[in-house]
Formats: C-alpha cells, sequence, structure tokens
C-alpha cells in the first residue's frame, strides 16, 4: 500500500523492473519463484494504483489486490523459500508451507464467497471484509511468510525475513493511525535485498 495512485504506480513500476533483473539473473530454476516475488509485489502496487483511481468501493480491482495479498502471498512465498533452500535446511520451511496452504485455501474460500470493499481513508486504503478467525489467520499468514524465511536456512533470506516482519509492524502501526500507507518502501526494500540475493547466488 502506498499513500497515492501516483505514488503506488511510480513504485509499481520500479519494484516489477528490480523483478526483472532478478529473473534474468537467476541460475537455478528453483530460485526463480522467490526470484519473481518482486514482478508479483510491483504488480501488486500497480493494482492498488487502479483502487486508488476508482476512488475504492468493490469490484474487480479491490478483489485482485486482495487475492495477491492475502491467498497468493501466503502460498507463494513459503513455496518459493522450500525450492530455494539447501537440502540440509528444507524441514524447516515445510512446516510454514503447510501452514500456508491451509491459511491460502481459508483465505480464497472467503474470497470466493464474501464481498470485498475498498475505503479510501485520508492517505490509506483500507479493505473490508468478513474474515472469521482473523487473529488466527493472521498468525498463519505470518507464520508462512515471514516464518519461512527465517527457517530458510539462508542467511540472506533471513535478513528479508526480519525486514519483512518489521516492515510488516510499522506499516500496520502506521495504518492504524490512518496516517499514511508506507507498504510500498518496505516492498521496494525487500525487492532490492532479494536482488542481492540472486546476485550472491549466482556469484556462488
Amino acid at each position: 500500500m502506498c499513500w497515492s495512485a501516483e505514488a503506488d504506480l511510480v513504485a509499481g513500476v520500479g519494484i516489477a523492473a528490480v523483478g526483472v533483473a532478478c529473473v534474468r539473473r537467476v541460475r537455478r530454476g528453483r530460485d526463480l519463484p522467490l526470484a519473481a516475488l518482486p514482478l508479483l509485489l510491483g504488480v501488486h502496487q500497480m493494482v492498488e494504483a487502479a483502487v486508488w483511481a476508482s476512488d475504492g468501493g468493490s469490484g474487480p480491482a479491490p478483489l485482485a489486490w486482495t487475492v495477491m495479498a492475502l491467498p497468493l502471498l501466503a502460498l507463494w512465498v513459503p513455496a518459493g523459500v522450500l525450492c530455494a533452500a539447501p537440502r540440509s535446511a528444507r524441514r524447516g520451511p515445510t512446516v510454514p508451507l503447510a501452514v500456508g496452504v491451509v491459511t491460502a485455501a481459508v483465505l480464497a474460500y472467503v474470497l470466493a464467497t464474501r464481498p470485498v470493499r475498498a475505503e479510501i481513508r485520508g492517505h490509506t486504503v483500507g479493505y473490508v471484509m468478513d474474515l472469521p478467525h482473523a487473529p488466527v489467520l493472521t498468525v498463519g499468514y505470518l507464520v508462512a511468510t515471514v516464518g519461512s524465511l527465517l527457517l530458510s536456512g539462508d542467511r540472506g533470506l533471513r535478513v528479508l525475513g526480519i525486514l519483512a516482519g518489521a516492515g510488516a509492524l510499522i506499516c500496520w502501526v502506521l495504518w492504524r493511525m490512518e496516517f499514511v500507507s508506507t507498504w510500498c518502501a518496505f516492498a521496494a526494500v525487500c525487492s532490492v535485498v532479494l536482488l542481492g540475493w540472486v546476485n550472491a547466488r549466482r556469484a556462488r
């Protein structure tokens, strides 16, 4: 989330460009899902630019944003980590992946059966949905995404996990205050860290 349509669009293009660089520099096929993550994040920002432009409400853009943010990332990140993890450390990301599969399935069911509405709140966008057992799903989501990175057995991915966890906390606090959305900045930082991770893998 960014603080305006223009910021989302600029951030999305920049993050997607980092994603293209990541994908082009990958040498191992198993690293491709994580290397492509900035591409997904960049498209995600561009979708939210469309949400801003339509002044919120319900429709394809808010639904697409929510699908990408919730079930897709809950599955993509731990699956990508498991693919990239060294053989000696693959037991670590297995549990987060299992949690991610369950969490993504529940979130996908909710999004398929209940409406999603976006609300413009000053310099933030709020996505309103009837989410059952929200605290449990939030924990499952964090275990799947941040937890998989921390248990990856890879130093670069552990750094990314720490950044993602800290970024999520800071962004949540600022969003709750309805001050400004800053996730696009953290997505950009995480994407640059992923580019560094890809370059390090390429060098090895």
